[in-house]
C-alpha cells in the first residue's frame, strides 16, 4: 500500500505596529518585565472598549495583497470563545464568516533552474488579537505556571492555506518564501524566536486502497511550531507516526476525532494535547463593541501603490535582466530589501550582473559578517563599488588589485565613506593601474628570459609549470601589468 501526504498550514504573523490592535499599549517585546504593557482593554476588565488600530488594518490588507487575495469592501469582527489562562477576556476578537481577505495564492520558488514553481492556494487571511504567554516552570521545584499578558492584544494576521502541500520540505519552503515576502512588505519582522511568526500544521494521509480509492486518516494539527526546521521535523515525524498508526488500527477520518499535538524538538517527536475544536465549539458571534470596517476602492488602490516589488517578481527579473542563476538571485534576495537594492545599483552601473553578484555574495558579505556591520553602516556605497568593478571590466585594474583596494578602504575601526575619487587616488598611490605599455612588458620579459636559462629550458622540455615562476618575475618588475597579457606575451616569446 502507498499513501499521499496532505498538509495545510495556519500561519500566525505579528504585525509590526507600535501599539496593539485594539488599545494603545506598546507591542515592544519585553519578556524581562512581564505584565507591564497592559491596560483595562487588553486585560479584559469590565467597561473597557476596544478601538481598532488603523495601521494594523492597513498592514493586514497589504499582507493579503502580497498574497494575491481578494479584498472585500466590508468586513466585521467576531468573538471566538475559549477559556485559557492566557486569554483574560475568555474570548478572542477575531474574524469568522466575513474575513478581510480570501482566495489568494503564494508560489513556492523552484528548487533549481528549470523547475516550475509550486502554487499554494490561500483560503483566507484574517486579523485578530494575540493571546498572552504561559510560562511553565520546568525545574521540578513546584513553582507552577505563570502568565505574561504583555503580548495579549498584539495584532495578528492568520494566514490559512488550502491543503496543497505534499511533503515536509515543501511546507518549510513555503514558510521561507512567506517570511521573505512579509519582510519585504515591511509588515512584520517575522522573528520566529520571539514568536512573531508561528505555524500550526494540519497533517493527514490519503491511503491508496486496493480498489484505487483514497482513504483519509484523521487530521492532526501540530501546534505552535516556531522554526522552519522544527516544522519540517514535526511533519516528517507525524507522517511516519500516522502511517504506523493506520497499519495497526486502520483508523480513518470517519471514526476518529481531530486532535492537536505539540512538538518536542529535543526528542524530535509530537505528543498528544487534546481533541481539536471545531467552529461550533468556539461559539462565534459578532462582536457588539466593534463596528464593521468598510473600505473604498480608492483606499485599496492607495495601499496597493505602497507595496514594494515582491521577492518572486524580483527573483525572476534578476534572472532575466542580470543573467543570474536561481541560486545567486535567491542568495541576494535572502539578505533583504536593502541588499537587493544595493545589488541593482552596482549591477546597473557595471552592466555585469554576474560580476556584481559575485562581489556582493563574497567580498561584501565577508566584510559585513566579519565587522558585524549592517549595510547602512557599510562605508562602501553602491556607486563607489560600481566604479571599482567598472575599472576591472574595462581592464584599468586587475581583479586582484580591486580586492586590494576594497580591503584597504574598509580597514580601521571607523573607515571614511568611500568615493570614486578615493578609489582613483588609492590606485594611483599604490601603482595598481594596469600598464598598457607593451614595450615595457616585452623588455621585462626579455630580461627575465635572459636571466633564467634553466627555467626556459624546462619549459621548452615540456614542463609547463616552469612558466609560472617567469610570469611572477615579470609581474614584479612591471607593477600593474595585466597577468593575462604577460602570460600571452611571455609564452609567445618562449615558443617563438
Amino acid at each position: 500500500m502507498s499513501y499521499d501526504v496532505i498538509i495545510g498550514l495556519e500561519v500566525h504573523v505579528q504585525l509590526q505596529t507600535q501599539t496593539k490592535v485594539f488599545c494603545g499599549c506598546s507591542t515592544a517585546f519585553n519578556p524581562q518585565a512581564p505584565n507591564t504593557q497592559t491596560c483595562p482593554t487588553c486585560l479584559g476588565l469590565p467597561g473597557a472598549l476596544p478601538v481598532l488600530n488603523k495601521k494594523a488594518f492597513e498592514l493586514a490588507v497589504q499582507t493579503a495583497m502580497g498574497l494575491n487575495c481578494e479584498i472585500p469592501l466590508f468586513t466585521k469582527w467576531d468573538r471566538k470563545q475559549y477559556f485559557y489562562p492566557d486569554l483574560p477576556k475568555g474570548y478572542q476578537i477575531s474574524q469568522y464568516d466575513l474575513p478581510f481577505s480570501r482566495n489568494g495564492h503564494l508560489d513556492i520558488p523552484p528548487a533549481t533552474d528549470g523547475d516550475t514553481p509550486i502554487r499554494v492556494r490561500i483560503l483566507r487571511a484574517h486579523l485578530e488579537e494575540d493571546a498572552g504567554k504561559n510560562l511553565h516552570d520546568e525545574s521540578g521545584r513546584g513553582a507552577g505556571s505563570m502568565i505574561d499578558l504583555n503580548r495579549a492584544g498584539t495584532p495578528l494576521v492568520e494566514i490559512v492555506t488550502e491543503p496543497d502541500l505534499r511533503n515536509a520540505m515543501s511546507a518549510r519552503r513555503f514558510l521561507e518564501e512567506l517570511r521573505l515576502l512579509l519582510v519585504y512588505l515591511g509588515v512584520s519582522d517575522c522573528n520566529m524566536q520571539e514568536g512573531s511568526l508561528r505555524c500550526d500544521a494540519n497533517v493527514n494521509l490519503h491511503v491508496h486502497g486496493p480498489d484505487g480509492t483514497k482513504i483519509p486518516t484523521p487530521i492532526v494539527e501540530v501546534k505552535n511550531l516556531n522554526s522552519f526546521r522544527f516544522t519540517e521535523q514535526a511533519i516528517e515525524f507525524e507522517v511516519a507516526r500516522q502511517w504506523e498508526q493506520y497499519q495497526k488500527t486502520g483508523q480513518t477520518i470517519h471514526d476518529a476525532p481531530k486532535v492537536t499535538r505539540g512538538f518536542d524538538p529535543d526528542r524530535g517527536m509530537t505528543y498528544a494535547l487534546r481533541e481539536k475544536e471545531e467552529a461550533a465549539d468556539y461559539r462565534y458571534f459578532p462582536d457588539p463593541d466593534l463596528v464593521p470596517v468598510t473600505v473604498t476602492e480608492e483606499q485599496l488602490s492607495l495601499w496597493r501603490s505602497r507595496l514594494v516589488e515582491s521577492p518572486a517578481s524580483r527573483r525572476e527579473r534578476f534572472r532575466q535582466e542580470y543573467g543570474l542563476s536561481l541560486y545567486d538571485a535567491q542568495v541576494i534576495l535572502d539578505q533583504g530589501v536593502l541588499f537587493a537594492d544595493y545589488f541593482e545599483q552596482v549591477a546597473s552601473q557595471t552592466k555585469d550582473g554576474k560580476q556584481a553578484a559575485n562581489w556582493l555574495t563574497q567580498e561584501v558579505q565577508r566584510v559585513l559578517n566579519d565587522r558585524r556591520w549592517t549595510l547602512t553602516e557599510f562605508p562602501f556605497p553602491a556607486p563607489a563599488l560600481g566604479h571599482l568593478l567598472s575599472l576591472v571590466s574595462t581592464k584599468k585594474i586587475t581583479g586582484k588589485s580591486a580586492k586590494d583596494v576594497f580591503n584597504l578602504l574598509v580597514e580601521g575601526d571607523e573607515p571614511e565613506v568611500v568615493t570614486s575619487e578615493t578609489i582613483d587616488a588609492t590606485i594611483a598611490e599604490r601603482g595598481l593601474a594596469l600598464v598598457e605599455d607593451t614595450g615595457a612588458i616585452d623588455m621585462a620579459i626579455a630580461d627575465v628570459i635572459g636571466r633564467n636559462p634553466k627555467a626556459v629550458q624546462d619549459f621548452r622540455s615540456g614542463k609547463q609549470a616552469a612558466a609560472g615562476a617567469l610570469i611572477g618575475q615579470v609581474m614584479k618588475a612591471v607593477k600593474g601589468a595585466d597577468p593575462q597579457s604577460v602570460r600571452e606575451r611571455l609564452l609567445k616569446q618562449l615558443e617563438g
